[in-house]
Order: structure tokens, then sequence, then C-alpha cells
């Protein structure tokens, strides 16, 4: 496992403790103007009302609360997926073993594809065996993906969710910084 990879589960592990110890605050919206909203750090509050990470409405609000542009693309019998457009990078996500409305989704996979001329099968086997998180794979129009997976609970609070989007950034960072030298990455790793 590189020690990029454990940084990024440690972080993660760190974070999700502390966001158990402490509710999760509901402020609406309209809420982060008022004077007690400004006091709190804004990355401790959901900056949406009734947060819930098993809706895909519920996330696609947050992107674009972010500043991204996301949007439902389809809605396919239990699963739903998401068209993410950042400055950061595009990707999709896709909601699975949701409920017939669309909602209350299990799980969630993140997929992000680079268009460039990819790595070999062998390096891309090679940067899974290294990342804890991250995998990656070839589609047939040989392009590379990384990919994230998380399952989703009733009960997660918001910065369990947050935490959840650090780790998926995490991979799409390591994965350009893959994509750029593979063979001096997969060099370093240990």
């Amino acid at each position: 496992m590189s020690w990029k990879t454990f940084a990024l589960i440690a972080a993660a592990i760190l974070t999700t403790a502390s966001a158990h110890k402490r509710p999760t605050p509901k402020v609406p919206v309209t809420a982060a103007a008022r004077p007690e909203a400004a006091a709190k750090p804004a990355a401790a509050q959901a900056p949406i009302a009734d947060f819930d990470a098993r809706n895909p409405l519920s996330v696609i609000a947050l992107l674009n609360f972010g500043g991204a542009k996301a949007s439902l693309i389809s809605k396919d019998g239990d699963t739903v997926l998401v068209n993410v457009t950042s400055a950061a990078a595009n990707f999709t996500a896709l909601f699975a073993s949701c409920d017939a409305q669309g909602r209350a989704c299990r799980a969630v996979q993140f997929d992000y594809a680079d268009d460039k001329a990819g790595p070999s099968f062998v390096q891309l086997n090679a940067f899974n065996q290294t990342s804890a998180l991250c995998r990656t794979y070839q589609d047939k129009a040989s392009k590379s993906h990384v990919v994230f997976s998380t399952l989703l609970f009733a009960d997660d609070p918001f910065e369990h969710f947050r935490t959840q989007i650090a780790a998926w950034t995490g991979c799409i960072g390591e994965f350009r910084v893959f994509l750029k030298d593979p063979t001096g990455y997969l060099a370093s790793a240990p």
C-alpha cells in the first residue's frame, strides 16, 4: 500500500471518528446569512437542510452549492446516474439499490475517466495493488477510469459524506499523478 493511500485512509478515519462524536447540525441554505451560522466553521455544517447522502437529489444540491454543476442523467430500476462537472474534475456518481422513487440508495460509485492514452493493463493492475481505496480499469474504448465506491446509511452524518468526497477527490488526484508517469509512480510505491 502506498504512503499516499495510507495517509488518505488515516485522514478519513480521523475525520470520521470526530464526525461521530457530535450531532450534525441541520442548517437551511438561507441560514448562512445569520450571524450565529457564520460563527461556526462552514465545513462543520450541512449547507442544505435535511441533507441525506442516500438521496441523489440531496447530493446534487450539495455539489451545486459547492460550485459544481451536478445533474440527474437517468434513473433506471434501482439505480440513479448523476453527472458532475466542476473546475477540479468531471465525473459521474452511480447510486445503487435505491427505492422506487430513486432515494434511500444503499451505495454510490464515483467514476472519473481520462481521455488521454492510458497506461497498460499491467500498470493499472499494479496501481490497484498499491491503493486501498481507489480502483482503476480500462473500458472497451481504452479509456482509463478510477472509481471509488462507498456504502450509504440512514444515520450517516454530513461529515461522514464529506469525508467520502474527500477520499474520492484524493483518488482523482492520485490517479492523475499515476497517469503522468505510470512507471515512475509504481517504482516509488512500496
